[in-house]
């Protein structure tokens, strides 16, 4: 812990255990001291690569079911609910890029997505 980000690891046992200098303590009591921080302790959440504390991320997982849920019971579904758990954990993805011979193969392609958008949403 102490060579994956030991600022980290000082601002938890200062934060959970009110110790500001745990290089004085046996080294068997700062072991078990780190291994007892709780799993959203800033040490822990770098040594898993998480960015969102697990709490956030049920609390995003029920917004979503209960957002999707409603959402299912209207009459007009117009356009399905983002996902808040997809917004936290998701990585900016790869754009897709296309390529066209011609400007008509452009604008070909461009009616037929606005056409298949209509009908999505049943306009």
């Amino acid at each position: 812990m102490v060579q994956a980000d030991e600022d980290a690891l000082i601002c938890d046992f200062a934060e959970t255990y009110h110790l500001y200098d745990y290089k004085r303590l046996p080294l068997r009591t700062a072991a078990s001291l780190a291994v007892g921080l709780r799993n959203d302790s800033r040490i822990k959440m770098h040594l898993s690569g998480s960015k969102v504390a697990p709490d956030l991320l049920l609390l995003a997982a029920i917004a979503d079911r209960l957002g999707l849920l409603i959402w299912s019971q209207t009459k007009r579904r117009h356009g399905r609910p983002k996902s808040i758990l997809e917004a936290l954990t998701k990585t900016a993805a790869p754009r897709e890029h296309r390529v066209f011979q011609s400007g008509e193969d452009f604008h070909a392609a461009r009616e037929a997505m606005i056409r298949q958008m209509e009908e999505a949403h049943g306009d």
